[in-house]
């Protein structure tokens, strides 16, 4: 193959793309981790046996679903106290109400 200009190498490469378990593609994350929890991880990762992404992806898809879990109850109880609100309104009203035997 004869190039236009011998002093310029052009490079050609091939983009990867990797999927996960779920057929999704994988992002990168840059990740600054602090020494004592680095070091806790690969303490731990040597007796479990798992790559160190797949053990960051287990974790973070569990805290996820942790959050997850913390909004979902904050919003039940919001919503909890106003029915209580509407609720003792409502009884308050019948309250009121003069029944007639």
């Amino acid at each position: 193959m004869k190039f236009p200009n011998e002093n310029i190498l052009e490079l050609y490469t091939k983009k990867i793309y990797l999927r996960n378990k779920n057929n999704n593609f994988m992002k990168t994350v840059s990740l600054k981790i602090d020494d004592s929890i680095f070091g806790e991880t690969e303490s731990i990762l040597s007796r479990i046996k798992i790559p160190r992404n797949r053990y960051i992806n287990e974790a973070i898809e569990y805290y996820n679903r942790l959050q997850k879990r913390q909004i979902l109850e904050k919003r039940l109880k919001s919503d909890s106290d106003l029915v209580k609100k509407d609720s003792l309104s409502v009884l308050k009203d019948f309250e009121r109400i003069d029944y007639v035997d």
